[in-house]
């Protein structure tokens, strides 16, 4: 958005152009900044309907204003989940990004074994959780 230092009828506005852009810087500051959260969700098991709901989380981080990162997402596509070396290499991968992320969000009332790795791994490193249901509700 372009803010002219002229009213519509040619005068100069001062006020009017000041207002109006430090609203605009706001608004362009808060589009810029989104803060990087962690989607830890179940993977194996169901893997169709998991993939389908950390797709869902994904797109409810977003919709809260934040970038979201989910490993189980990415890594399988050139890893394969049951070779236990790829699978730990694709957990250290994971942990890795993790340290780089502002907070870590656990959704569903299940806990896997490689949710349960990376929660004790966001605990020992005192990051900051945040649990959901799988209806979308923190608790």
């Amino acid at each position: 958005m372009s803010i002219s230092k002229y009213n519509s009828e040619g005068y100069p506005d001062p006020t009017a152009y000041s207002a109006l852009s430090s609203i605009e810087s706001e608004t362009r500051a808060l589009r810029a900044f989104r803060p990087i959260v962690y989607i830890c969700s179940p993977f194996s098991g169901d893997i169709e309907k998991n993939v389908a709901a950390a797709r869902a989380y994904s797109r409810f981080a977003v919709e809260q204003g934040y970038i979201p990162i989910a490993p189980h997402l990415l890594f399988p596509q050139f890893l394969n989940d049951s070779d236990q070396k790829e699978r730990e290499l694709g957990l250290f991968f994971g942990n890795a990004i993790m340290s780089k992320c502002s907070e870590v969000w656990v959704f569903g009332s299940h806990i896997s074994s490689g949710m349960e790795a990376e929660i004790k791994r966001a605990k020992r490193k005192n990051y900051r959780l945040r649990y959901f249901t799988e209806n979308l509700e923190e608790v």
